[in-house]
């Protein structure tokens, strides 16, 4: 019967999907498509020191005008593609953060940087726009200033006297986004030098911040991260760590890593200063901060072994700060004038003089270097300043919004297209060589003045010599200078030795003098505390992708900034993850509800809401740099505001982790540091039964030659992201953006798993880095239906790409989660 013969030869949905896809294989193999054709070509006259696909890797240095740090780069077949730390650097012995890992990529931003020079939006030569300024400069009767961030150039800064000798009547202005200002000027007020000294967190046994995150952002956080986690390091030989103590509004790296986590007001900070001091100088009258007790008795326990360090930009903090360091013997220890750092020159009251000025008609012209103002300067100010500026000049490589309000853009190569020197700290010098040509047709922004001054030299000619006058002397193994260029150019750095800094004799009255000792009063108001976000810093990044892809440490949010409250502020205005609030009068942001979040505070981060830079930033987040203040000369990153609004629900966050307890379950073993001496086993009880009892269906596998393994010390790592850059940066990842990361589509090769324990609102934090364990009886392998994925007789997890089919059951078998579909 027909209905019985149709029964019968019924086909399946595989076998109808088998005979579809054989037919279009077929289709295709037949229809007589070629593949393109790739032709290599090879050299006529091979360089001596190329050979293809080798790669070959040079020295350099990382400055932005903000960050530094030694490097070395990766360079295959004329590309630079991966960073790594220089290993020879006393300063950071190796060590690199997540922003230098990724400015690899700022490189090959064809869409964010400037390709030639322009001339009121149109294009223009070189040498057309060298003669008209020259011709504007020679004409403008008001005073020239050249704004820059912090130069650490000894080279740049001969470049800069030298227009400054060409045209007397320029004044070079010094300022950085996140400033620093204040310290400068209370270390001069209470010791006589308007510097910042370097800090020694790795001969600290007592270390204390104050909204000082010194792990991920602060001053140094490559060397800082690298000392620090020398004093957690445990074993045989050494068995004491240091005691962290950190008191701040928001929840930031550093504080994660506390030993003790305290959350306070920006208010408080003052009062537990004040109250410390007074208890260690006898002057106390009862009535402190509940916390200054606690403060003043551990300082006097450690003594010279302690550190306490602030990010606060106020003098009377920084002040008092100097004077329990002193009290406590901690200068020649764990600070270190000798060393003292050159960054962060930047002058808060010279920014606002210039704004000043400009609006009064009295500067003629401006050029701008590695600066964006008309961005991170609050408000509209500046920008309606500049319009009654004459001639005015960008000498940046990026796009940003300062360069687009300016008449000319002269554009500046990339830092690994460049030549320049560095001396980041007194002793540590270095020298930045490009390690390709210039992509676009630039020009070295040092060039630019030093060309208009009339110099016949060219940049790197300015460099050399210096060297040779200031730097040679300063050695007996090389008697040619030429060999010890060739030295230092190999080497990346030269550090020579520097005659120690007597130890600082304070002023003891500094301390009044500044006010710090007037009664502070407490504020039942608001608070809003800026910080730099762990990816894009004060934002001169932002159009790097895969920095805005990198989860927040904390809160695992990328792709945008958010107002971080505490929960039981949350409970208190019904907010919950994802509701817009409106701060102030305008702000407005997504909400994060953040454990350990010091109550009616609000933390936001800087560094987005750009306007132009290029099409990965863009609008994205909002820029909260229009909410500091400038108060007595300084920049103020904390306001009082009223109570926040909420102004609609549910916005659509970029999480890439959104469970965030352990549940009580062992996941990351831990133990406490008396059991542990008593018994180097504590905490690992669970691993020691699963070893005893192991059963298997897979047969021993027994590795002859080597069996690979990698071990992370949980106690050292700070959760700093660095890693997870690196491996993207190694490994080609892709960026996937913000929609396919909320439907949990994120290419990460490896993830830091972030859990809170312990009470709600005050919980430990731990971070556990997760990639490819690649396991003995790895269930990856065993599901593979093509044998793409096998393991090697080394032990090691291996991929056969050309034979993956892309059935994903790979990544749905990972029970680690970090399997990657990238096909």
């Amino acid at each position: 019967m027909l209905g019985s013969e149709t029964t019968e030869n019924k086909a399946s949905r595989r076998d109808f999907l088998k005979r579809c896809g054989f037919s279009f294989l077929s289709a295709a193999v037949l229809s007589g498509g070629e593949i393109p054709v790739k032709k290599a070509i090879p050299y006529l006259n091979q360089p001596e020191e190329v050979t293809p696909d080798m790669a070959s890797w040079y020295a350099t240095a990382f400055y932005d005008g903000k960050d530094f740090c030694p490097i070395v780069i990766k360079v295959r077949d004329g590309r630079p593609i991966k960073i790594e730390g220089n290993d020879l650097s006393m300063l950071t012995r190796g060590g690199t953060h997540a922003r230098v890992q990724a400015s690899v990529l700022s490189l090959y931003d064809t869409a964010g940087r400037y390709h030639q020079p322009f001339h009121k939006g149109k294009k223009i030569t070189w040498e057309k726009a060298d003669a008209a300024i020259l011709e504007k400069l020679a004409e403008t009767d008001g005073d020239k200033v050249i704004l820059t961030s912090t130069v650490i150039s000894p080279s740049a800064n001969e470049v800069i006297s030298r227009f400054k000798g060409r045209y007397p009547n320029t004044k070079h202005v010094t300022y950085d986004a996140v400033s620093y200002s204040a310290m400068r000027e209370a270390n001069n007020l209470t010791f006589g030098r308007s510097e910042i000294p370097f800090y020694r967190f790795d001969n600290a046994s007592l270390i204390v911040g104050f909204n000082a995150d010194f792990l991920a952002n602060w001053l140094l956080p490559a060397t800082f991260a690298r000392q620090y986690s020398e004093t957690r390091r445990i074993g045989e030989d050494k068995k004491t760590m240091s005691l962290h103590l950190q008191f701040e509004s928001g929840m930031s790296v550093t504080g994660a890593n506390a030993d003790k986590k305290i959350a306070i007001k920006p208010h408080e900070e003052l009062q537990i200063l004040q109250g410390a001091y007074r208890i260690l100088t006898g002057k106390s009258s009862g009535g402190e901060h509940v916390h200054a007790g606690m403060l003043a008795e551990q300082v006097q326990k450690y003594g010279g072994s302690t550190l306490i360090v602030s990010g606060t930009n106020n003098i009377k903090v920084q002040a008092l700060v100097n004077a329990i360091n002193h009290l406590a013997g901690s200068y020649g220890s764990t600070i270190d004038f000798t060393h003292a750092l050159n960054l962060y020159q930047g002058n808060d009251s010279d920014l606002e003089q210039l704004v000043k000025d400009m609006q009064n008609g009295k500067i003629g012209a401006l050029i701008v270097a590695d600066a964006n103002p008309v961005y991170d300067h609050p408000g509209e100010a500046f920008k309606k300043a500049l319009e009654k500026v004459a001639l005015k000049v960008s000498l940046s490589s990026a796009l940003n919004e300062t360069a687009e309000v300016c008449d000319y853009i002269l554009p500046s190569p990339h830092y690994l297209e460049s030549w320049n020197d560095v001396a980041p700290a007194k002793g540590f010098s270095g020298v930045i060589q490009p390690v390709i040509r210039p992509l676009f047709d630039t020009r070295q922004w040092q060039d630019t003045p030093l060309m208009w001054s009339g110099s016949e030299k060219n940049y790197r000619e300015i460099i050399k010599e210096y060297w040779e006058k200031q730097m040679f002397p300063l050695q007996n193994e090389f008697s040619v200078f030429t060999s010890f260029w060739q030295h230092c150019l190999q080497q990346g750095t030269f550090e020579p030795a520097v005659d120690k800094a007597a130890t600082p004799s304070p002023n003891s009255a500094a301390v009044i003098n500044t006010g710090a000792l007037e009664q502070v009063h407490t504020t039942d108001e608001w608070a809003i505390v800026l910080y730099e976000s762990t990816a894009l810093g004060d934002g001169r990044h932002a159009n790097n992708p895969w920095l805005q892809e990198l989860p927040d440490p904390l809160t695992k949010v990328c792709w945008d900034n958010f107002a971080a409250v505490s929960p039981a502020d949350a409970e208190m205005l019904r907010l919950n993850d994802g509701d817009f609030i409106r701060v102030g009068d305008h702000t407005e942001l997504p909400v994060v509800v953040q454990p350990n979040q010091a109550p009616q505070t609000i933390s936001m981060a800087l560094g987005y809401g750009r306007k132009r830079s290029g099409k990965v930033a863009e609008g994205v987040g909002v820029n909260t740099f229009d909410l500091t203040l400038f108060v007595n000369g300084h920049r103020q990153y904390v306001q009082n505001v009223g109570t926040p609004v909420k102004i609609r629900s549910k916005a659509s966050m970029a999480f890439t982790q959104t469970h965030h307890s352990m549940e009580g379950r062992t996941i990351v073993r831990e133990s406490l540091l008396p059991a542990w001496i008593d018994d180097p086993t504590s905490g690992n009880e669970l691993h020691k039964y699963h070893e005893k009892h192991k059963v298997t269906l897979y047969p021993e596998v027994e590795f002859e030659a080597h069996h690979w393994a990698l071990a992370v010390d949980l106690n050292r790592c700070t959760g700093c992201s660095n890693c997870v850059i690196a491996y993207q940066a190694e490994n080609n990842v892709p960026v996937v953006g913000r929609q396919e990361v909320q439907r949990r589509r994120i290419m990460h090769w490896m993830r830091i798993d972030r859990y809170y324990n312990g009470e709600a609102d005050n919980p430990q934090v731990v971070f556990q880095p997760l990639m490819c364990q690649h396991c003995d009886n790895a269930p990856c392998e065993n599901v593979c239906p093509v044998a793409a994925t096998t393991h090697s007789d080394e032990g090691i997890n291996q991929i056969t790409y050309n034979r993956c089919v892309g059935t994903k059951y790979c990544m749905n078998n990972c029970p680690y989660k970090v399997r990657r579909f990238n096909w």
